[in-house]
């Protein structure tokens, strides 16, 4: 509101949060393994990019591993990308995941976890703990494999 040419001292903006799955709940897929979030991120993940950029991505679930949706988080250059966890969170809050899989890949197509990659799943999963949103898998994928940190043993972090 304005008065006399300035901005009132209660001027705000107004926030809303809005969440719509056009998906039907019995409709949506259940990821149980590594291979079925393989699979999921491998439909939408875009052929042009994997083998030239790293991309980073989020599977949103719910409290029956139910796919709520996919999450682009960032892209980067050929050997890295910058991930915010607050981007993270936010869109997995907003989405009402209460388990989210971590997924990236190596344009190199080496499938083995950096010391990076192994600090950053960790910070994610400590960072979860606080909003009760689980990481339960973080994937590095290329177009024909992929490398689980569940299925490796490298996700103590739960």
């Amino acid at each position: 509101m304005k008065t006399s040419g300035h901005l009132s001292l209660f001027s705000v903006t107004e926030v809303e949060l809005i969440y719509r799955n056009k998906i039907r709940p019995e409709d949506r897929i259940i990821i149980r393994q590594a291979a079925n979030a393989y699979d999921v991120l491998m439909d939408t993940w875009d052929r042009n990019k994997i083998e030239l950029v790293e991309q980073f991505k989020i599977l949103l679930l719910d409290q029956g591993n139910a796919c709520l949706g996919i999450a682009e988080i960032a892209t980067g250059g050929v050997s890295s990308c910058i991930v915010d966890p607050k981007v993270i969170f936010a869109i997995a809050l907003k989405a009402r995941a209460t388990n989210i899989i971590l997924a990236h890949n190596h344009p190199s197509e080496r499938l083995c976890a950096s010391p990076a990659d192994i600090a950053l799943t960790q910070k994610l999963c400590e960072a979860g703990k606080f909003m009760d949103i689980r990481v339960t898998d973080h994937l590095i994928v290329t177009p024909q494999r992929y490398y689980s940190f569940a299925d490796e043993g490298l996700m103590p972090f739960l």
